[in-house]
């Protein structure tokens, strides 16, 4: 008799990448919401101008894609256009300051990049909108569709 971890794994993938995506897309909202509104210490201590690029628009991402990431609400373009913005973050604020994101302060610009990439290839797991969405007759189909046909 053997123990096989997959047994306990598997179940508990779809609410692990729902909380990866839960709380990722919720620190993401509140750097939006901090550097729209003021809100929770905001950016520096102010807010950007209205319409200033790139950091208005970015922050204008982090807060209406964050959004849409947390509630499970086309989840995978989302979280796409969220790493998307993180990584020209990262290469367009950071990069130029040093080679390493711990020498030039781009750590989170980085991870957030890679986070939002994976939760627009995996999904977004269980507790998402995009779930209750689904044609009915799509949530009794398997998630991997035999396509041979």
């Amino acid at each position: 008799m053997s123990f096989d971890p997959r047994a306990f794994v598997e179940p508990a993938r779809p609410h692990t990448l729902a909380l990866l995506r839960i709380v990722t897309a919720l620190l993401f909202t509140c750097h939006g919401a901090a550097s729209l509104f003021g809100v929770l210490g905001g950016a520096h201590g102010a807010t950007l101008p209205t319409g200033q690029w790139p950091g208005w628009w970015a922050a204008l991402i982090q807060l209406a894609g964050g959004l849409l990431v947390l509630l499970g609400l086309g989840t995978r373009p989302a979280a796409l256009l969220c790493s998307g913005s993180m990584a020209y973050a990262y290469f367009s604020v950071h990069q130029e300051k040093a080679l390493w994101p711990i020498q030039n302060g781009g750590e989170l610009s980085v991870l957030f990049c890679w986070v939002f990439l994976a939760i627009a290839v995996t999904g977004p797991g269980s507790l998402a909108l995009d779930l209750l969405l689904r044609r009915p007759d799509a949530r009794r189909r398997p998630a991997v569709a035999n396509r041979a046909a």
